[in-house]
């Protein structure tokens, strides 16, 4: 009798508890359909955004709005919208098709005049050079862009020049295409100025025609010291 008493109250209690554990937890439909857990999940998105964005926009508040080391404002034309990089295709001068927007990934100061580059072209490339120079170890983070607006071919002196200067591109690009995407101050001509680009593809910032080159230096090294916790050297 005892034998049999003892075994019967067992065998309950082992059997509701592994009922009630199956039957406690929610249906997967349910879960995967909680607004309230899709609303987490959209947030912590928009925060992990927020987060990738956060240094651009630090960059260039610091430049722009704290002005770092109070320098005062910047010698050059802040442009503002800024203006991206157009989306078609300059030739290269063996011929070769070059996507504007494949320049993306560095500083770019551009320079825009004809093949036959006067003195004034010449001025303008020279100082472009040198700028580059002038930003020491950061200088590969900045490449020398010449847009040339006609169809004739630049000097062969000239080629060898630029064929054997770092950083360099000589694009050929209508001038009705480089016209909608830089303009000059006003009273200028295009090829007056020498157009500063950052690595988004971002036109935003104009030199003074016939330039300081030591004021214009301090805008470039205070724009690459703005961006140097998001951008590296290279495409």
């Amino acid at each position: 009798m005892s034998g049999s008493n003892s075994s019967a109250p067992d065998a309950s209690p082992r059997a509701e508890p592994l009922g009630l554990t199956v039957h406690s937890m929610p249906p997967p439909d349910l879960v995967a359909g909680d607004p309230a857990r899709v609303r987490r999940g959209r947030l912590k998105m928009l925060l992990v955004l927020l987060v990738c964005a956060l240094p651009v926009v630090a960059s260039y508040f610091t430049y722009f709005v704290i002005r770092p080391q109070g320098r005062g404002t910047a010698y050059s034309d802040l442009v503002q919208p800024s203006a991206g990089l157009p989306a078609v295709e300059a030739q290269a001068l063996d011929g070769r098709p070059v996507p504007m927007r494949s320049l993306k990934g560095q500083w770019l100061l551009v320079v825009v005049g004809d093949s036959r580059c006067a003195a004034a072209c010449e001025k303008r490339l020279y100082l472009q050079r040198q700028l580059r120079e002038m930003m020491g170890r950061e200088r590969d983070r900045v490449d020398k862009v010449w847009l040339i607006i006609d169809d004739a071919v630049p000097a062969p002196a000239l080629r060898s020049a630029l064929a054997t200067t770092p950083g360099m591109l000589a694009l050929r690009l209508p001038r009705a295409a480089v016209a909608a995407w830089l303009r000059p101050a006003p009273g200028q001509a295009l090829e007056d100025h020498l157009y500063i680009v950052d690595p988004m593809g971002e036109w935003m910032m104009r030199a003074p025609a016939d330039p300081d080159p030591s004021k214009l230096k301090r805008d470039l090294d205070r724009l690459l010291r703005g961006s140097a916790s998001w951008d590296l050297p290279g495409r």
